[in-house]
């Protein structure tokens, strides 16, 4: 089976989907691999360092896609790119199934194996095939970091000959993947760490990383089978918000994380709360690009509000693109490997196994995921 792996075309993308490392893992298991000349820029990586594992490197990008047999990327490809995989391909990205219903539709029309890299299933096996928990911890660093360096004040406390500094206070709103690490972070920083999830079974977690855990009488919450937050009711969200405001005021740093899986996020700081806040203080929204935490949050951009920055940057892991380049680039490899047949050197696509009939959106010119079908349907 012939892979090819495209370069990157968004705009401000910085990651890489593919490195040496994975490359000559796959090479060495008998994979034909094919990448795209420059592929490996944005990081520092010349097509010399592809060349050296086994990879082919060519500049005729249309050509190679329209021959594969494999796709790998990071980013979903348009509808128009679609079209010039030839039938029967295995495309493996992201996709935003959910709210990409002319991809998913294209994908079918044209005959495409479709596998999604945020539909890996949670379970033990396939935490190594997580993309989304990849780069969901990386985002959590990023989130502190670019807090910290915004921020007027020092993190930790400091004992002076001219005084004591006071450690400024950090408050996380969600403890999944990106909150746990930015917990961490802000802990390592010296913060003083407060953290609030719907899910009473994470407080273990939060306190166990030095953090304190906000508890609110919501009534019933809890998880999906996937480890995701279940969505609340408007009045558990609103009871949720009175109990946040006083956390709010106090804080010179939010960070904000809270996501519905396939569903638009949550409203959680409102405009009143972002008002009670001190001048100075920083709120980084790292729902901005599933509709935002915050309101007043604006994609891709830092704005005031009252004397409070609200940042809203994209692609948070692509700030720190040569650690999640390398971290998607081993999710992508360990799918492979785990479906890679090497006698007969091709990808197996076993619906048997619960990882591939998760993340295998489109086959047979068919939708085989109901939520995603119910979706576009829409």
């Amino acid at each position: 089976m012939q892979i090819f792996v495209p370069k990157e075309l968004k705009t401000g993308e910085t990651r890489v989907p593919v490195i040496p490392p994975t490359i000559e893992k796959l090479v060495k298991a008998g994979a034909d691999i094919a990448v795209e000349s420059g592929i490996g820029e944005a990081i520092g990586l010349t097509d010399d360092a592809y060349t050296a594992v086994g990879a082919k490197v060519t500049s005729d990008r249309d050509g190679s896609l329209s021959s594969a047999d494999i796709v790998i990327r990071l980013n979903k490809p348009s509808p128009e790119e679609v079209k010039q995989l030839k039938p029967g391909c295995i495309h493996i990205s992201y996709v935003d199934p959910f709210n990409s219903p002319e991809l998913v539709k294209a994908f079918a029309q044209a005959g495409i194996n479709a596998i999604s890299m945020e539909m890996i299933p949670r379970t033990t096996l396939a935490q190594k095939m997580d993309a989304l928990s990849s780069q969901a911890n990386l985002a959590g660093y990023v989130a502190v970091v670019i807090a910290a360096e915004r921020l007027t004040k020092v993190l930790p406390m400091m004992v002076t000959p001219s005084g004591t500094i006071n450690p400024a206070r950090v408050f996380i709103i969600g403890a999944g993947v990106a909150g746990l690490q930015a917990i961490a972070t802000a802990k390592r920083l010296g913060a003083r760490v407060d953290a609030f999830d719907t899910r009473p079974v994470v407080e273990e977690q939060v306190k166990s990383l030095g953090a304190r855990f906000v508890k609110v009488d919501l009534g019933e919450t809890g998880q999906t089978k996937d480890g995701y937050a279940k969505a609340l009711t408007e009045e558990q969200l609103q009871k949720q918000r009175d109990a946040m405001a006083k956390y709010c005021s106090q804080a010179d740093i939010v960070i904000t994380t809270a996501q519905v899986f396939g569903r638009k996020a949550p409203v959680i700081v409102t405009e009143d709360m972002v008002a009670g806040m001190q001048p100075g203080s920083i709120i980084v929204d790292m729902a901005v690009e599933t509709g935002g935490n915050v309101v007043g949050s604006k994609l891709g951009e830092e704005v005031d509000v009252n004397g409070v920055k609200v940042i809203g940057l994209a692609n948070l892991p692509g700030q720190v693109p040569v650690a999640s380049s390398q971290m998607y680039s081993n999710n992508v490899g360990a799918l492979l490997e785990h479906f890679w047949d090497k006698e007969a050197k091709v990808l197996k696509l076993d619906l048997e196994d619960e990882i591939m009939d998760g993340a295998l959106i489109v086959q047979n010119n068919e939708v085989r995921n109901e939520m995603i079908k119910t979706a576009i349907a829409q």
